[in-house]
């Protein structure tokens, strides 16, 4: 994984003072999976995705984190306020083409500690369907990854995702809501185990060769299934895991073939529609001579037709289906989420000093750059009166004004570099912020920017 570097003012070039996380999301607690897998994202969406909402000039830094169960936005707004969730809403709804109908009251909305509280929840595994889910941690891990290769992100999202992770580690380390670790794989095998009993002699088809379906084998593994077999768009994939777990290996054009043969039918593909559709699973059900089959669609958007449901001797469950596991699971560890929370508190508590520390870092640099502005018309100003003055003189008495700015300066400079002491002074920042007119400045400044851009496309 890689670092981000320290800089010593990572806020210098910021167009704000005002540094805030913003969140839009949308989850198992606010959607169906049949909203769910509208709003999720490929990888290669969600770098797709982050870059057009900087180019939008939405969000400064992007970071998007899509699994089964969420679809989040992590950004920082180039403008304060709470107007940029609604912005983030209405790419979310676009960029998926989505009606805003379908999608209202279906999302949540954070901004500032609360949004950063949601992701250190998240990273906890104290926000998943599974408390404590093993999963989770990984998923936020690689999303930030590839965020941070792709240069969305910046010295806010990085101190946040940063901080994410070690909460992760520390509650699993810390408390007991990481162990013996429920997951989407384990409950759903659960479920297989709720229709047939023993496993014992089974036979089993699983669709797919990535993280969940791994899991899937091995907890399958654990409880005697039969024959496995593997079947995956690259069959190199499938060749690999089903000859360390002693299964076999099917080529995806083959897969229709094999659907007659399995007890238990596992999906987990990442795929734009369904890879198993009514037809083939009638057929399927047909060749089978009457047998039952039970079919665990952990994929979002989903692997199974919906309609697949209505099938005689067809029992189907989606990622939605695992309430009841996951209600077990949550009585099991609720002892322990006190003590989780407490650690996503500490670790908030430090963020929110770093990020006082680095709003006040940059009101030092905007009234430094605002003391040099008025020091410099001055100069210009008393100077052309006093003619006299030598080239030497005239050195001289700029390089005292400049010592005075950073004299006046320096108290101010030494507190923000003892962050602890920043705690909680964000309303007296803004304060100063808003005494010296320094958000005004730099709304001149950006209208100013914004007029000479269109006079150059007037021009083009």
């Amino acid at each position: 994984m890689a670092t981000i570097s320290k800089s010593k003012n990572p806020a210098a070039n910021r167009t704000t003072g005002n540094i805030q996380v913003a969140l839009l999301g949308c989850n198992h607690r606010t959607a169906p999976v049949e909203l769910r897998e509208r709003v999720a994202f490929t990888s290669e969406q969600a770098l797709d995705a982050a870059g057009e909402l900087r180019r939008r000039g939405i969000l400064e830094e992007v970071v998007v984190v899509s699994t089964c169960n969420r679809s989040e936005l992590y950004g920082v707004p180039g403008e304060p306020g709470a107007a940029v969730t609604q912005a983030m809403e209405d790419f979310l709804t676009s960029y998926h083409r989505i009606p805003r109908s379908e999608i209202e009251g279906r999302t949540y909305r954070w901004v500032g500690p609360d949004a950063v509280r949601h992701l250190f929840r998240v990273a906890a595994g104290l926000d998943s369907m599974l408390l404590g889910e093993a999963e989770i941690l990984g998923q936020l891990r690689t999303a930030y990854g590839r965020a941070l290769e792709h240069g969305s992100t910046g010295p806010v999202l990085n101190r946040a995702f940063q901080g994410a992770l070690e909460v992760g580690k520390r509650v699993r380390a810390e408390t007991e809501v990481g162990a013996r670790p429920m997951s989407v794989a384990l409950a759903g095998v659960k479920l297989a185990e709720r229709v047939f009993g023993n496993l014992k002699g089974h036979s089993a088809l699983i669709v797919g060769a990535g993280a969940v379906a791994e899991q899937v084998i091995e907890h399958l593994r654990h409880r005697g299934i039969g024959s496995l077999r593997v079947v995956n768009r690259s069959y190199d994939r499938a060749a690999e895991l089903a000859g360390r777990m002693g299964g076999e290996a099917v080529a995806w054009e083959s897969l229709e073939t094999v659907l007659h043969a399995p007890d238990i039918i596992v999906t987990s593909v990442g795929a734009v529609g369904p890879v198993l559709t009514r037809d083939m699973l009638e057929r399927a059900l047909a060749a089978r001579s009457g047998h039952p089959v039970f079919v665990v669609d952990l994929g979002v958007p989903r692997n199974v037709a919906p309609e697949v449901a209505g099938l005689y001797n067809l029992y189907l469950y989606n990622i939605d289906d695992l309430g009841e596991i996951v209600e077990q699971n949550k009585r099991a560890r609720e002892a322990e989420i006190p003590r989780a929370e407490a650690l996503v508190t500490e670790h908030l508590a430090k963020f929110e000093s770093w990020r006082a520390a680095l709003e006040a870092g940059s009101i030092v640099d905007d009234l430094r750059g605002r003391f040099r502005k008025h020091r410099e018309v001055l100069l210009r100003e008393r100077l052309a009166e006093m003619k006299n003055i030598s080239p030497e003189e005239h050195q001289r008495i700029s390089a005292i004004t400049e010592e005075l700015i950073e004299r006046v300066l320096d108290d101010p400079a030494q507190r923000v570099r003892n962050g602890g002491a920043m705690r909680g002074r964000l309303g007296a920042i803004e304060a100063v912020r808003h005494l010296f007119g320094l958000d005004l400045e730099k709304e001149r400044g950006k209208a100013e920017q914004r007029g000479e851009r269109e006079e150059g496309e007037d021009r083009e």
